[in-house]
């Protein structure tokens, strides 16, 4: 069976497919399969809003499931930013170098332990006939005070869980704890039953 992922970041759709793959589901970008989905205005207030925004419409443009997460980093001495500004938290959309820095200017001067963070998932999966499920993930961790590792995406090189950050991790390892892996994981496991 095919997902249709509703994004174009090909690491997502590495990492969804690497996780859903066992259930028999594949997951393909739009374009892989001849399709073309409208950019969605992530105007939700909430990561679950903006994950259902864009299955929903990536379900009814394209004809197939749809599968859309919107996660983000919930810093907890900023109130929960960068929360679902996460991607554009420097101003500009996917800057994930500026959106480092910012967030590291903006601790500035605050110690390890009120460093304290979690990356939270919302996964959103819209069938042609209607039918909705969504599913969370989080991940407990702490923001470093500078960057570490070659891997991942976004803020992996600060988001420390013990004394890696997501950055030095391999994609195995990364999978196994990540708040996207986490969400994924819930997932599979409800799918069986959903898709009888």
């Amino acid at each position: 069976m095919k997902f249709i992922i509703a994004t174009h970041n090909m690491k997502k759709q590495a990492e969804m497919q690497r996780i859903l793959s066992p259930l028999g589901i594949e997951v393909v970008t739009a374009e892989m399969v001849g399709k073309e989905l409208t950019d969605v205005e992530e105007t939700g207030k909430t990561f679950e809003e903006n994950a259902v925004l864009k299955a929903e419409s990536g379900c009814r443009e394209s004809g197939f499931p749809c599968i859309a997460d919107d996660s983000g980093l919930a810093v907890d001495f900023l109130g929960g930013e960068p929360g679902v500004y996460s991607a554009r938290y420097s101003g500009e959309h996917g800057n994930d170098e500026a959106n480092i820095q910012k967030l590291l200017k903006n601790l500035e001067n605050v110690p390890d332990e009120n460093r304290t963070a979690r990356f939270v998932c919302m996964v959103c999966v819209c069938f042609p006939d209607g039918k909705k499920l969504v599913v969370d993930g989080k991940c407990e961790g702490r923001i470093g005070f500078e960057k570490h590792g070659e891997n991942g995406f976004g803020y992996d090189p600060v988001f420390m869980v013990g004394e890696k950050s997501f950055a030095e991790l391999t994609a195995e390892e990364k999978d196994r704890i990540s708040h996207r892996g986490n969400a994924l994981r819930k997932l599979a496991q409800m799918l069986p039953e959903y898709l009888k």
